[in-house]
């Protein structure tokens, strides 16, 4: 005779090979710890008919808490600051560190692979019927599939800080090369990033502008500082340098496996909107949105910043000058993205601060 509130034999295999599956999928379908125990929350809740679910994360390296990602139904909450773990409770702890806790509406597992990841609970109210010994072993599914996970996303997550102190290793080299000559303003990517959130760039396509931003320029490293400073014109050879920049860039940060969205960012940056730009004469929509948000953001620092071979405009020069370019060099919703933003103060200090 089968436990009160367990489903028939059937129907358990059926629910565990469906939250293998659905695991599986979302598993391979998320890319960071964050995204990843935010949307397993979701999924729990589905799977285990539980009123919350929450996983806590471990700091890899200092064995502290390092995110609690929370669902109740309604809203997803992330936190992850100091003060958000003042409110956990020893118990809760206790699980982190390889202790279980089943109870009538509550369930606590641990996270363990060769170390302790950290715990996942879910919780059901005193209005609803107490967990069974299948709901703790449908949530043990989850754990052995979402624990492998967390682990190589940590281990991804701690390699791309490796390379990304590498990457800013990289961007000091290039201002000591190239000194004052193409050194960007501070405010730089932050005028990159207002135009990005204003067009609808997710956070993965605003990460990739921020390598794209500290990096498009990787190439200068074998260009002579005599033509990086020139103030008079090119010869047709110097030119030819400058104009295989972005290839040489990207050459560079190429064999680098998680910058791989970053390279067309890098190499297109450089075409223009009517298709007269340079390395392919890409035109419209065929360049990507991201090369097309940096062409405005270079000329609009180059125009108000100065360069050894141009003066210096102001904002209201620069700005006709954008206008009396859209649709030519550049793309006319940037450009109107940009126009709209220039009239609200935060980002006409930005401007201000390029000079």
């Amino acid at each position: 005779m089968r436990k009160k509130n367990n489903p028939p034999i059937s129907e358990r295999y059926r629910l565990i090979l469906s939250a293998v599956h659905m695991v599986y999928r979302l598993v391979n379908s998320t890319y960071n710890v964050r995204e990843l125990s935010l949307r397993l929350t979701r999924l729990l809740c589905q799977f285990v008919k539980a009123s919350s679910a929450s996983i806590f994360i471990l700091d890899p390296n200092k064995k502290k808490l390092s995110l609690i990602a929370i669902f109740n139904n309604k809203i997803n909450i992330l936190l992850d600051k100091r003060k958000d773990f003042a409110s956990v409770s020893k118990r809760e702890k206790r699980v982190t560190q390889g202790y279980a806790i089943f109870e009538k509406r509550l369930i606590g597992l641990p996270l363990v692979a060769d170390d302790n990841v950290g715990a996942i609970f879910i919780r059901r109210k005193r209005n609803e019927n107490p967990f069974t010994n299948f709901d703790r072993e449908m949530l043990s599914v989850v754990v052995e599939q979402a624990v492998t996970a967390i682990k190589n996303l940590q281990l991804y997550e701690q390699q791309q800080r490796t390379i990304l102190g590498s990457i800013k290793f990289i961007d000091k080299l290039l201002k000591k090369h190239i000194h004052d000559v193409s050194q960007h303003a501070p405010v730089y990517f932050n005028l990159i990033k207002s135009l990005a959130e204003n067009l609808g760039v997710s956070q993965a396509g605003i990460r990739c502008l921020y390598y794209a931003s500290v990096l498009h320029d990787a190439g200068a490293v074998d260009v002579p500082y005599e033509i990086l400073a020139k103030s008079s014109r090119l010869t047709p050879e110097e030119f030819k340098i400058i104009r295989d920049l972005p290839a040489k860039s990207v050459e560079l940060i190429g064999p680098v496996e998680f910058l791989k969205p970053v390279l067309p960012i890098i190499l297109y940056r450089r075409e223009k909107y009517d298709g007269t730009g340079y390395p392919s004469g890409l035109k419209k929509e065929q360049i990507p949105l991201g090369a097309r948000i940096m062409a405005v953001v270079d000329a609009v620092e180059a125009m108000i910043k100065g360069r050894p071979y141009k003066k210096k405009q102001s904002i209201a020069e620069t700005i006709l000058e954008l206008k009396k370019n859209s649709g030519t060099q550049f793309d006319p919703k940037v450009v109107k993205v940009f126009l709209e933003l220039a009239k609200q103060s935060r980002f006409r200090n930005y401007l201000k601060k390029i000079s």
